[in-house]
Formats: C-alpha cells, sequence, structure tokens
C-alpha cells in the first residue's frame, strides 16, 4: 500500500537488553536498508533517515511495546503484511516488530503524546508481605522523595506525580519471583523528568535489587480516550527468537489475575475507560 508515514512496535527481549538505545537505532536503521524499505532522507551536506523513535528504554531493561515512525519517499508502495517479518529477520536475536500501520496526518510525535508506559519488575529476593506494605504507603502518601544523580549532580526528586498506579502481582506459581506492576506518566504527562521503575523500587524498599524489568504498554490520551499507539495485534505469537526468555501474558488484562493494591482507580493492565468488570478474576 502507499503511505507517508508508518508506525512499528517491536520488542527487546533476551541479552539484547543491554544493548544501549544509539546501537539499537543503528541495528534498525540496517534493517531497513536489508528489507528495502524506501524511507525518505533529510536533505543537506549529511542527509538522514527519517526516523523518530519513541520515549527512551533504560539499558538493561526489556520491552514488548517499543515504538518508532518512519517516513517513506513520496509515492513508495510497502507490503505491510511483509514488513514484519522482513525487518524481524535483519534484526538481532530479541528484537521483533510485531505490528505495523500507517499514520495519520497530523499525529503528533511519539515523545510528545505519550503520556505513561506501564511496566512489570521481578522481585526475586522480596517478600510478598513486605511489598504489599510498600505498595500501600506509596498510594497513601502525598509524595515520594528519591535522590537521583544526573551527570554527577544530586538531587532530590518527588516520584509520586508519575506513579499513576502500582500493585503486586503474587507469583503464579511456587517458585516464581513476585512482580510489581507500576505505571508512569512519560516527562509529557508530567511536565517533568521521566521516572524510571528502578527508581521506584529504591525508594520504596533500599534493600531490594530490582530483576528483570520490562515494559508492556504505551499509552496516549486522543480527544479524551486512553488507548495505545499501536495496539499489539491479539493474534500475534510472542514466542519469537529471542532465546531463554521469561514468559509473557497474552491476554489483555496483563497481570489482573492475583493483585494486591492498585492507583488510578483501575488494576493494572485494563484500560481507564473499560468498565469494572472487565477485568476479570
Amino acid at each position: 500500500m502507499t503511505a507517508t508515514r508508518l508506525r512499528l512496535r517491536y520488542t527487546k527481549l533476551g541479552k539484547v537488553r543491554f544493548l544501549g538505545h544509539r546501537d539499537l537505532a543503528r541495528g534498525l536503521e540496517r534493517a531497513l536498508r536489508r528489507a528495502d524499505v524506501p524511507v525518505a532522507r533529510t536533505g543537506g551536506f549529511s542527509p538522514r533517515a527519517k526516523i523518530a523513535f519513541g520515549l527512551a528504554l533504560p539499558t538493561g531493561a526489556e520491552s514488548t511495546a517499543e515504538l518508532l515512525d518512519l517516513d517513506l519517499v513520496e509515492g513508495a508502495a510497502v507490503d505491510l503484511d511483509r514488513l514484519p517479518d522482513d525487518l524481524s529477520a535483519a534484526l538481532p536475536p530479541g528484537v521483533d516488530v510485531v505490528a505495523v500501520t500507517p499514520v495519520p496526518p497530523g499525529d503528533g510525535s511519539l515523545q510528545h503524546t505519550v503520556t505513561s508506559s506501564e511496566w512489570e519488575v521481578a522481585l526475586p529476593s522480596a517478600d510478598p508481605l513486605d511489598l504489599t506494605a510498600g505498595v500501600e504507603r506509596a498510594l497513601a502518601a502525598s509524595t515520594l522523595q528519591y535522590r537521583v544523580t544526573r551527570k554527577g549532580v544530586q538531587a532530590d526528586a518527588d516520584l509520586r506525580p508519575a506513579l499513576l498506579s502500582l500493585a503486586v502481582l503474587l507469583p503464579v506459581m511456587i517458585g516464581d519471583a513476585a512482580r510489581l506492576h507500576l505505571e508512569l506518566a512519560s516527562a509529557a504527562g508530567t511536565g517533568g523528568r521521566t521516572v524510571r521503575p528502578s527508581e521506584v523500587v529504591s525508594a520504596l524498599w533500599p534493600h531490594l535489587g530490582a530483576g528483570r524489568v520490562r515494559r508492556i504498554a504505551q499509552w496516549i490520551d486522543c480527544d479524551g480516550e486512553r488507548r495505545e499507539p499501536l495496539p499489539l495485534p491479539p493474534t500475534i505469537a510472542l514466542a519469537l527468537h529471542a532465546p531463554a526468555r521469561a514468559p509473557l501474558s497474552r491476554s489483555p488484562h496483563v497481570g489482573t489475575e492475583h493483585t494486591i493494591g492498585a492507583g488510578r482507580g483501575h488494576p493494572p493492565g485494563r484500560r481507564a475507560s473499560e468498565p469494572a468488570g472487565a477485568a476479570g478474576g
């Protein structure tokens, strides 16, 4: 089909999570060239591909919800059905393009329209009762102070305005680690700095170290409706070509089977616009 701008959703799972943002960006650009995607380029003496990435992912974190927009050469046609497989074949193990769609004219950039992200954090050594008490304290508090270091300078920051929801996901099987589900506002959602899941964990449980951190969704507000910029297709199988990865839920109500505590008036994994009975048991 003919389009002027495309939006891609891709994963970052397994060992590739330690790849930095710039290295991953170069890998994605090479994959686009190998797949013969007609990406438009800027003018001038140093032309660049017109690719705009979404919110940066902390190095070491996994994701099933990374996003990028790219402009196509005017009048170029792209087979959207084949594009995810063609790009995934040219990407490192753990990086898979799972959805693609044209972007309507006038849609804003991902950096400015994504208002929040959802995360899961595994805490292998945590006591679920300790986690529950920390969640209750955090949701009842008006502030959540944490000392951050940026470029060698320390400063006190209040994480609470960015903490939209927080819940404990109890182990499904004996031996599984307890997990946290968080929704954090982006800088576009708060007008301030972006808060990382690891900072929330450190502020509430200084003695714990976070295990796997995974972004599972990003959200925008469009004319009063909360939605994902590019939802995961319901038929997609996330048993992709990254080796030895943690299992992923395919339910649209991620993590709602066993939760303790939640903010924003709705359980984690359920959209705010859904009725209370939609979360399931």
